[in-house]
């Protein structure tokens, strides 16, 4: 973790506070349901739950010499609990505590990300029926193509984000599980009430088969899907950083009072946050692939997945918490110029229209191989000549004598393109129709 791309409330998290009061927290469930169960005196809880306590430098000074984080652990905690301190762990296995807390770490760090999203969302909804007929030019591989409106490039957002948070929702779901089985999983020196007890407390389920570790694939299913929303916020970068292009200059992420674009050059005003969001997006589809491949360990459990995981369950979720923060404010700034939107439109003389004219000449009962000759024919003139497309389309007997001055004239009519833009809205946000 960076501390410049990082947010106190996603670090905490994985901070070693955290973790360990988790791991102090499932070592007591697990106590209070043994317990409960006749497997150690109940006394013996109620001294564990009042003391139970543990000191971070402690228990790295022990690690160092144990090489065990878990038996370091235990350690310092039985410094404080006193000979009570025998019944902690009681059938337990190093992976029921590690794997169990993990799993409410990822749930937490889900959960910030949500939360994200839901505000992300909500930002990206308010431009987009701000600009829900703002018009400007739709482009297919960097060409003018048909147009569009501002707010429909807005809408594509929200759904593909939405779909990003659906995909969170369900996966936060399945990374929620717990495992207190023991060695090799079978619950030879633990009853199974006792991981059922903890699972309920902790807000997670028991894992079917757990093996000695909770399966791998519920975590890179995580991954993954951190992966793909990172994707579709660089989608949305990458259009603004085209759309910021000095020769484009449809839409500017907002720069701010003494801000400055370089260090050479006193007039540049750069596109800084989508190009570092593309970066982020980079670096947190990296964490995709070990995620996989931690998936394959050695029988009932090896520990080749553990080193990765601690790099990248931190670094991607805060990675990603951090983008999703910063893609908000870049779109809830995000200076517009319609009127630069319009200028682009018109700039290829009218070629926009070309289906339009293409699909009145098939109606009127010209072939289509024909009808898109003279279109063509009449579009080249304006890309190689600089003439209006409209006045060509005029001035050509054949397409005059099929269509008309006056259904040619009619054809050059943006608001043909525009009619369903209400229909995709309803679609998009379909639980709110305030548009």
């Amino acid at each position: 973790m960076i501390e410049r791309y990082t947010r106190k409330e996603m670090a905490k998290i994985w901070e070693a506070e955290n973790r360990f009061r988790i791991w102090l927290e499932i070592e007591t469930l697990a106590c209070e349901m043994q317990a409960e169960l006749g497997v150690i005196p109940a006394a013996s809880v109620k001294t564990i739950r009042e003391k139970g306590n543990f000191d971070i430098a402690r228990i790295d000074a022990i690690e160092a010499e144990t090489k065990h984080d878990v038996i370091a652990f235990l350690t310092s905690v039985a410094e404080y609990v006193g000979p009570e301190a025998r019944f902690i762990h009681q059938g337990m296995t190093s992976s029921d505590v590690l794997d169990t807390c993990l799993a409410v770490q990822m749930v937490q760090a889900c959960d910030e990300l949500i939360a994200d999203l839901d505000m992300l969302l909500a930002s990206i909804k308010e431009r987009a029926l701000e600009h829900k007929d703002t018009v400007c030019m739709g482009r297919s591989h960097g060409i003018h193509a048909e147009p569009v409106t501002f707010g429909l490039k807005l809408a594509g957002w929200y759904a593909e984000m939405a779909r990003g948070r659906r995909r969170l929702v369900a996966a936060r779901e399945n990374i929620a599980t717990g495992a207190i089985s023991g060695a090799v999983g079978t619950f030879a020196n633990i009853d199974p009430r006792v991981e059922e007890y903890v699972c309920a407390k902790l807000g997670l389920k028991p894992e079917p088969v757990s093996t000695q570790v909770i399966p791998r694939d519920r975590h890179a299913e995580v991954f993954c899907v951190l992966a793909i929303i990172a994707s579709s916020m660089e989608r949305i970068v990458v259009e603004i950083r085209h759309l910021q292009r000095t020769e484009v200059l449809e839409a500017e992420e907002f720069f701010s009072k003494g801000q400055k674009g370089s260090s050479a050059m006193p007039h540049k005003r750069n596109p800084i946050l989508s190009e570092n969001l593309t970066g982020q997006a980079r670096y947190i589809r990296g964490m995709c692939m070990p995620a996989l491949e931690n998936i394959a360990l050695w029988h009932e459990r090896d520990i080749s997945h553990s080193s990765v995981e601690r790099y990248i369950a931190p670094d991607a979720t805060v990675a990603l918490d951090f983008s999703l923060r910063r893609l908000n404010g870049l779109i809830k700034n995000l200076v517009v110029y319609p009127k630069n939107m319009l200028r682009n439109l018109n700039q290829m003389q009218g070629l926009v229209f070309s289906q339009k004219i293409l699909l009145d000449l098939t109606q009127a009962g010209v072939s289509r191989e024909d009808s898109y000759r003279l279109v063509q024919k009449n579009a080249m003139k304006v890309w190689e000549e600089g003439k209006d497309f409209l006045t060509e389309l005029l001035a050509d007997q054949e397409v005059v004598g099929a269509l008309g001055e006056a259904k040619i004239r009619e054809s050059f009519d943006l608001n043909y393109h525009l009619k369903h833009v209400d229909t995709i809205f309803k679609r998009v946000f379909a639980a709110d129709c305030s548009y």
